[in-house]
């Protein structure tokens, strides 16, 4: 029989939170935090299971501001993609995983560091781009919100648009992924233990973001949040 670690709850918590204010997703946090406590097998299983039924209320509360032609530009090639990644991971070993992970946080927290003004143009190329590349990061090292956050934000939607069309988008990518983490063996008796503690942590968690919005400014928390970034990766690759 498990037990559950209420450390890791809270830790997912903040993470949750972290998220939500520095605009990437949870999972750019979860998944290296994650590592800590469990297999990264375990850890992609645990995440997409986690964000199919975290999206899914996302789309419930926002589901008039979807934006049909993103879906379709981000969201077919991202799926696609996922798949493709997440079939990957049975061939590849945890620590070629973990690399991958570490790296990729590094480089995508100094790149916003370093270019904070950094902008992808509004083409339907681009937006293809955005899907293949989140999409395969999504299935391969658990985590790719932060590119498709990134390609959208170049279309300039209204917040509940955005917030709409990338849960949508999220929830195909998920539910794909989680179908073919399933098939590898990643969905476990643990996973389905965990899973009630972490939908509370999502709903809790967006709440005390968008509380803590008001009384920080979206500039500085995003360095911060990025600095994380940053050394999540050089925990991730020390932890390899």
């Amino acid at each position: 029989m498990f037990n559950i670690d209420f450390t890791f709850i809270f830790f997912a918590l903040i993470a949750e939170v972290l998220g939500t204010i520095g605009g990437f997703g949870s999972s750019v946090f979860f998944v290296p935090i994650s590592t800590y406590y469990f297999d990264f097998q375990t850890v992609l299983g645990l995440t997409a299971s986690f964000h199919v039924a975290s999206n899914f209320s996302k789309i419930t509360l926002f589901r008039k501001g979807l934006d049909k032609r993103l879906i379709v530009q981000i969201g077919i090639p991202a799926v696609i993609f996922v798949i493709i990644g997440g079939i990957l991971t049975k061939f590849v070993t945890t620590g070629y995983l973990k690399l991958v992970l570490g790296l990729f946080l590094i480089f995508l927290g100094l790149i916003f560091l370093l270019l904070p003004k950094l902008k992808i143009l509004d083409s339907k190329s681009n937006a293809i781009i955005g899907g293949v590349l989140s999409g395969f990061l999504a299935g391969f090292v658990g985590t790719g919100g932060a590119v498709r956050g990134m390609t959208m934000a170049s279309f300039r939607l209204e917040k509940s648009k955005f917030i709409a069309t990338s849960a949508m988008i999220d929830f195909a990518v998920d539910s794909s992924r989680t179908v073919v983490y399933f098939t590898n063996g990643y969905i476990n008796k643990e996973i389905l233990l965990y899973l009630p503690f972490l939908l509370l942590v999502a709903f809790f968690g967006t709440f005390l973001g968008k509380k803590l919005l008001k009384i920080i400014s979206q500039e500085n928390f995003m360095r911060f949040t990025l600095t994380l970034i940053v050394i999540a990766g050089v925990l991730t690759l020390i932890n390899r």
